[in-house]
């Protein structure tokens, strides 16, 4: 057995890979068969049934989950998926709840493995620590050196950060900072209650603080979805007077009795439904006249502040920005998805090459009542892509150009050959 607590903390690390053969991914989920099973048969198990999919190619990227209920056993898995599938990079994490081969377990011990062979892809690691993350008045450069690539090759990045020990938040708007035309997709690592039980992983090392991550160059597009599963209630009104995440004004009416008379006008089961998942949606283009699906930001709104009365929302506002309020629940949280997903696959005909899912822990069967609703629903719009992930503590991807870091949402990292885009 391996304990976490004899892992070292590994210093910072940084690699670069170029690859140059055929495009294949490949992606598995395996659980125990009894309660005997051990970490190594199961990690052994599904490494081998990704490595059948791939044929003879050994993958030059591997992204692997493993489940809270390995913690002992944390330490050994660099070692089997590296001896197993010979991948050039490795990165993974913890995680609450998995997915892989298009399934999903949930509170259950599993692994799941996603792989691919990227034909003409620079691919660089990295792991950050949140001390070295620059301030906010530091040169793009300095988060270019931070992770070991240039604007100039249009990375794209897939995310792994622990909630605990990192500001994602920092991480995610100097990314866009530093690289404004590149995508960002990701998850926070999940299964674990306090700092330092969480795992990330990068090649052979184990961090238990940060963020580790790879960013993508070359012959690769990474397009994607992000569902946020929400529905307006009212209409659009503007922030007339805040202070940062303080909502006082809403057309010049105070905040607070704009939503109780709101609520009052709504149907019994959505009034029931607001005391548990009442969000506000910011507008992120005020250029637009007509707001669908996708135009806003969730936010979280978390109370109301005594003295002032104002609604205390989750996000930093500005006068004049354009908000509604909405509802989420289960079929909301569908139709959303699928509105999603069918828009994308209208404008992306072609068949990506492999997909990875960040899915909320609030989602999953808790929401939907069912196993693999995301799974299956991303199978319906865009097909048999290999598609592995987890289910997240916070999902990381972008709404109207600008990446945010997310609850309850599903955030896609669709993958495509550049070539092949005519990109």
């Amino acid at each position: 057995m391996y304990s976490l607590e004899a892992v070292a903390l590994a210093p910072v690390t940084r690699c670069l890979v170029k690859v140059e053969f055929g495009v294949k991914w490949a992606s598995h989920l395996s659980v125990p068969t009894d309660e005997m099973d051990s970490l190594e048969s199961v990690l052994v198990e599904c490494c081998r049934v990704v490595q059948d999919q791939l044929g003879d190619s050994k993958p030059d990227l591997a992204v692997f989950f493993v489940s809270p209920h390995f913690i002992l056993d944390y330490g050994a898995v660099p070692e089997i998926v590296k001896r197993e599938l010979g991948a050039t990079v490795l990165i993974g994490c913890s995680a609450g709840g998995l997915i892989g081969g298009g399934i999903e377990v949930e509170q259950q011990p599993a692994v799941a493995l996603t792989a691919a062979k990227l034909p003409g892809v620079e691919i660089t690691a990295f792991h950050v620590a949140d001390d070295q993350l620059p301030d906010g008045d530091s040169a793009p450069d300095k988060w270019s050196e931070l992770v070991g690539v240039e604007p100039s090759k249009h990375p794209s990045f897939v995310l792994l950060p622990d909630p605990f020990t990192l500001r994602v938040d920092v991480l995610v708007q100097g990314l866009d900072y530093a690289f404004p035309k590149s995508s960002k997709v990701g998850g926070l690592a999940s299964g674990a209650s306090r700092p330092g039980l969480n795992v990330l992983y990068l090649d052979g090392l184990i961090h238990r603080q940060g963020a580790v991550g790879v960013a993508l160059s070359g012959d690769v597009i990474v397009e994607t979805v992000v569902a946020q599963g929400c529905r307006p209630i009212g209409v659009p009104m503007r922030v007339s007077r805040c202070s940062k995440n303080f909502l006082l004004e809403l057309d010049g009416q105070q905040a607070v009795s704009v939503l109780h008379n709101l609520l009052l006008s709504l149907e019994p089961e959505d009034r029931e439904l607001a005391k548990t998942s009442l969000f506000l949606g910011v507008v992120m283009d005020e250029f637009k006249d007509d707001f669908k699906p996708g135009d806003f930001l969730i936010r979280n709104i978390l109370g109301i502040e005594p003295n002032s009365g104002a609604l205390v929302v989750a996000e930093s506002l500005r006068p004049e920005r354009t908000v509604q309020f909405h509802l989420r629940d289960a079929v909301t949280s569908a139709d959303d998805l699928r509105v999603m997903l069918k828009h994308y696959r209208d404008l992306h005909p072609e068949e990506a090459a492999g997909a990875l899912l960040f899915s909320c822990l609030g989602r999953g069967q808790y929401l939907y009542g069912q196993p693999n609703h995301d799974s299956e629903c991303f199978k319906e719009y865009l097909g048999e892509i290999p598609l592995g992930g987890f289910f997240c503590n916070g999902e990381i991807g972008p709404v109207s150009g600008t990446t945010f870091l997310h609850g309850y949402t599903s955030s896609f990292g669709i993958f495509r050959a550049r070539k092949r885009a005519g990109r």
